[in-house]
């Protein structure tokens, strides 16, 4: 049933532009990234993959990740908002409980497909431009999965926020209000580490220095992304399994 739930809501975003969405965040970063001169003041010590993972993800993991979810979100809930679709969906014997987590699963491979497409424009950068350092699998696979890793909470709230709004802007308007702030945050040592929409930017950050699976501690993963996690995932679940149809 679940299953059958999360091909449902698949085939309802299939209708819309979704495709163009999961191409802009790469395609941003390709662009940041081809520039030739962009680091040619990096000593020769320094890899080159790792010099311009840096320079793509101060766009992208700092603006584009967080904002995307709230743009994934709003599209999954528009058609049940628009001429009754919560009382067609609901009616089907289906709990109101998976119908929440179908979404919520199709989001979060949507952000890992977004992923994949900025590793490979991460690739696309370092092959046109002629690198000859060795591609630090390891270090980018950590920020691939990292970033997607910290998408679990804003995915999660993004959704909560889409179910009780119908206006598709309203969502994507309070991302961009927490978003910028993050800006702010990546730099302030107090705040940084504990502000949900920096853990993006924080967990694609590459670090040699880091050990363990992420460039962040085990602690701020723990308490920051998963305690904001479990708050805004519950939170939403418990609104939908009261909301009012």
């Amino acid at each position: 049933m679940f299953f059958n739930l999360l091909r449902s809501e698949w085939f309802k975003l299939r209708k819309t532009k979704i495709g163009l969405i999961l191409f802009i965040g790469p395609l941003f970063g390709l662009l940041i990234g081809l520039p030739s001169d962009l680091f040619d003041e990096v000593p020769d010590t320094v890899n080159e993959w790792e010099v311009t993972l840096l320079g793509m993800n101060l766009v992208y993991a700092l603006l584009f990740l967080p904002l995307v979810t709230g743009v994934l979100a709003s599209f999954i809930c528009r058609y049940e908002h628009q001429a009754g679709g919560w009382k067609q969906l609901l009616a089907l014997p289906v709990t109101r409980g998976k119908v929440f987590f179908a979404k919520y699963t199709l989001i979060m491979l949507l952000v890992f497909v977004v992923q994949i497409l900025y590793l490979v424009a991460i690739f696309v950068v370092g092959t046109i431009k002629g690198f000859t350092d060795p591609f630090p699998m390891t270090i980018i696979w950590k920020s691939i999965l990292g970033g997607w890793v910290a998408t679990l909470p804003l995915v999660a709230l993004q959704l909560w926020m889409s179910l009780i709004w119908k206006n598709f802007a309203a969502p994507f308007a309070v991302n961009v209000i927490f978003t910028l702030p993050a800006i702010l945050a990546v730099n302030s040592e107090r705040f940084g580490p504990f502000y949900p929409w920096a853990q993006p930017f924080s967990m694609m950050y590459v670090d040699d220095g880091a050990e363990g699976v992420f460039f962040v501690l085990w602690d701020q993963l723990l308490t920051v992304v998963g305690g904001s996690f479990i708050l805004f995932f519950f939170g939403g679940w418990i609104y939908f399994r009261r909301k009012a149809v």
